[in-house]
């Protein structure tokens, strides 16, 4: 956990060897997911209920401000076995 401004929080989620790491976040509505990819490969960070689909490119960082509660699973469009969930509370 990153404290940021105001009560909003990042969370940080590192790709790294084809892993979400943690694989699992739990944050509110406004919180940041930052998702740093520390492999060579592109990767994505896709919501399978449509929420969100960010690509990352290799060595870089890209952010997420979640806006609504409820429980996202999300995986990497490029490489499938990649899973992760985020959990966001109102």
């Amino acid at each position: 956990r990153i404290p940021s401004r105001g009560r909003a929080e990042t969370f940080k989620v590192t790709m790294n060897k084809l892993v979400f790491v943690p694989a699992e976040v739990t944050a509110k509505v406004g919180d940041t997911v930052e998702w740093v990819n520390k492999d060579i490969l592109a990767h994505t960070a896709t919501a399978i209920n449509g929420d969100w689909n960010v690509a990352i490119a290799p060595k870089q960082t890209v952010r997420l401000v979640v806006k609504k509660p409820g429980n996202v699973d999300y995986f990497c469009k490029y490489h499938p076995n990649m899973k992760g969930r985020v959990v966001v509370t109102p």
